[in-house]
């Protein structure tokens, strides 16, 4: 794996991808690579108000190692680290330094299963992409949980994405919408059994705030999934 390394980028678009979630995708450095699953940091050229975190901040990389550019994407928080990311003008100075993170997909043939709570989808997105368009074969599922579909990042390409390949099943869940047409409520294991034959063959990879990806390991152990096939990134507010 490539030791990480600072590179200067740019701010090429901006795009809203869900209420409250912001994609920004930036020009990609010559000569950066990266595995599907890691991060980087990115460091803004200043703050217009004073942050107690300062102004660098990590950021999964929500995107293909293939594409042409880096896609990192952000929930919208009451912070100047916030405030001053969102308000960048394209064409905008970013520092990132990285890739950081071993959160990659294994390699063997066992079914994979993301659990993923807002935001913690940004690493999972480029890892199902690096494995749809590597022509990997092993049956993949996302268990994606939201407060309701509109702050669901990235769900509609990933209902395309199921619908299109026979290896990547998506299971959203919606703790906040009583109308939504699937799965409803925070995800439980009788909701896994649902989905999955067995849980303990599969490895597991969790992404979301503290508390969800916490709940997630109780369960899964009380499920007798072994611990070294549980993967886990958590992602707190900023």
């Amino acid at each position: 794996m490539k030791p990480a390394q600072r590179y200067r980028t740019s701010l090429e678009k901006k795009e809203n991808v869900a209420d409250g979630t912001v994609a920004f995708v930036l020009k990609k450095p010559e000569g950066f690579i990266f595995t599907a699953g890691q991060a980087v940091y990115v460091t803004l050229p200043e703050l217009h108000k004073s942050d107690s975190e300062g102004r660098i901040r990590t950021f999964s990389l929500a995107g293909a190692p293939t594409d042409s550019t880096l896609l990192v994407a952000t929930r919208l928080r009451d912070s100047a680290f916030k405030h001053c990311l969102v308000g960048l003008p394209e064409g905008s100075v970013i520092d990132i330094e990285g890739p950081y993170g071993d959160l990659a997909v294994t390699q063997d043939t066992r079914p994979v299963v993301f659990i993923a709570g807002g935001i913690g989808i940004t690493p999972f997105r480029s890892m199902i992409l690096d494995s749809i368009q590597r022509g990997l074969t092993r049956d993949m599922t996302l268990f994606y949980s939201n407060r309701d579909e509109r702050e669901a990042a990235f769900l509609s390409e990933l209902q395309q994405l199921s619908a299109a390949h026979p290896h990547f099943r998506l299971v959203a869940t919606m703790t906040r919408q009583p109308d939504w047409q699937g799965e409803q409520g925070y995800i439980t294991q009788a909701m896994l059994s649902r989905h999955l034959d067995d849980l303990t063959g599969a490895v597991f990879y969790l992404a979301g705030p503290p508390v969800m990806v916490a709940a997630m390991q109780t369960l899964l152990k009380q499920a007798d999934v072994h611990p070294t096939q549980i993967h886990a990134e958590s992602f707190a507010g900023y």
